[in-house]
């Protein structure tokens, strides 16, 4: 299939932002006076919306989980947003995708203003046509929904349309909207947790995306 759009999902898909992760996460509990020592559970951060994992993983209510995030905003926009790396070869898979005049977005459940920024930072914005993410209050963060406003501003097709993504929300993202994905296994989902919502293809490492797309 020759694909001409290309929707990437941002952390664990182009960067690598574990350490701004989580260290914003420990900055958010320690508000708590909750010391967490297991930066295995605080990966498990990277990807989902932060208000669900700070309920799912901390028991905390929607009231005390806005409280968590606003916290988490204190020291992600300071500094966590900026503890980020893109993973190599990411750029020059992008470089390519642009010279073969592939359209591509960037679809995140992390605030677009956010999202926005660590793209200037890191220098990728023109690889780019748009960045579609979340709001600061709360709302438009489902990736299904996500997808579905790219898909519809741009008018793009479901059957040459692709969605890029390393959580299992990608891929349940891309079947609701009835387009194919890819399930990276470079990033912070396991295959067992992707393979569980059947993603068209996996990809092991960075270098394998060119040859998929």
């Amino acid at each position: 299939m020759n694909y001409l759009n290309i929707l990437f999902d941002l952390d664990g898909t182009l960067t690598d932002p574990y350490e701004g992760i989580t260290n914003s996460v420990k900055y958010a509990l320690e508000k708590f006076h909750i010391a967490e020592a297991n930066n295995e559970k605080l990966k498990s951060f990277i990807g989902p919306p932060l208000e669900q994992s700070f309920m799912e993983y901390y028991g905390f209510d929607k009231k005390t989980a806005q409280k968590a995030i606003k916290y988490y905003r204190e020291y992600f926009e300071e500094k966590g947003m900026y503890q980020n790396l893109l993973y190599e070869g990411i750029e020059n898979v992008l470089e390519k995708l642009n010279v073969q005049k592939k359209n591509c977005f960037i679809a995140t459940s992390k605030p677009k203003i956010f999202a926005s920024k660590i793209v200037q930072y890191l220098q990728i914005e023109k690889y780019f046509n748009y960045i579609a993410g979340s709001n600061l209050n709360g709302t438009f963060i489902e990736k299904e929904d996500i997808i579905k406003s790219v898909l519809e501003k741009y008018k793009l097709k479901n059957d040459t349309t692709i969605m890029v993504g390393d959580r299992k929300f990608d891929i349940i993202g891309a079947n609701k909207n009835k387009i194919n994905s890819i399930g990276v296994l470079y990033g912070y989902g396991t295959k067992e947790e992707l393979a569980t919502e059947k993603p068209t293809y996996f990809c092991n490492h960075v270098n394998e995306l060119l040859q998929l797309l």
